[in-house]
């Protein structure tokens, strides 16, 4: 097992601390079970990891299977894979993602493209999430990858779809006028908004749409 990083969070009257490490075979049941507390109906189960998964992930990138562990509870993972990416990432989630087997990992991939992140509930607004985001930029950088990228659910967007288009709401997102719980998390993560993917993902809160969000790596010297 190798250790990324050990914090500190504060909560109440006491101060826990927090584990972002590479998962493992025998950490499968407390990750399908962190993805039922994630993704709740109307969110399909069938888009929930299974153990053949989690085998491709920890067998052919495990620098981007990562998990928040707290007191032996995983409480966040986050999952990567690397690839050449056509058309600037344009593709639904089970094409960019071999339906989250990542069976298309490309090893010298220039681009470290996000196929999961979630935190469980009652972790959220703690720093979990971002501290994960940060050990996968720190990932792109020591693998010295050009980019993360990857498709970000706009779970706010089908309230008003009937008025704006997803790109207008995603515009509005960035700007401030609008708040979405998945989408300005990531803009405050760094990650910048470069378009919109139509049926990227079954997702009813989204209208099936994602905002394509990448973060530049700023030791890359094509970057420059």
């Amino acid at each position: 097992m190798h250790v990324y990083k050990r914090f500190k969070i504060p909560e109440l009257d006491r101060m826990f601390e927090v584990t972002i490490r590479n998962y493992e075979w025998g950490d499968f049941a407390k990750l399908i079970d962190l993805q039922a507390q994630c993704f709740p109906p109307p969110y399909p189960p069938e888009l929930w990891w299974n153990a053949e998964q989690l085998s491709e992930h920890v067998s052919r990138f495990p620098e981007g299977a990562l998990c928040a562990e707290v007191d032996g509870v995983i409480v966040g993972s986050m999952t990567a894979l690397r690839r050449n990416i056509p058309n600037n990432g344009h593709e639904s989630w089970a094409t960019a993602t071999n339906e989250g087997y990542i069976r298309n990992h490309e090893p010298d991939g220039d681009t470290v493209y996000v196929v999961d992140l979630c935190v469980a509930p009652a972790y959220r607004k703690l720093g979990v999430g971002k501290q994960l985001m940060q050990a996968m930029y720190e990932t792109v950088v020591h693998l010295r990858c050009a980019r993360l990228l990857g498709g970000g659910r706009m779970p706010g967007y089908a309230a008003v779809a009937g008025d704006l288009s997803p790109e207008a709401y995603l515009a509005e997102v960035c700007t401030g006028k609008r708040r979405d719980p998945v989408i300005s998390f990531m803009l405050a993560c760094g990650r910048m908004p470069v378009g919109v993917v139509a049926d990227y993902l079954d997702d009813e809160q989204s209208a099936d749409c994602a905002a394509l969000m990448e973060w530049r790596n700023p030791f890359d010297k094509e970057n420059k």
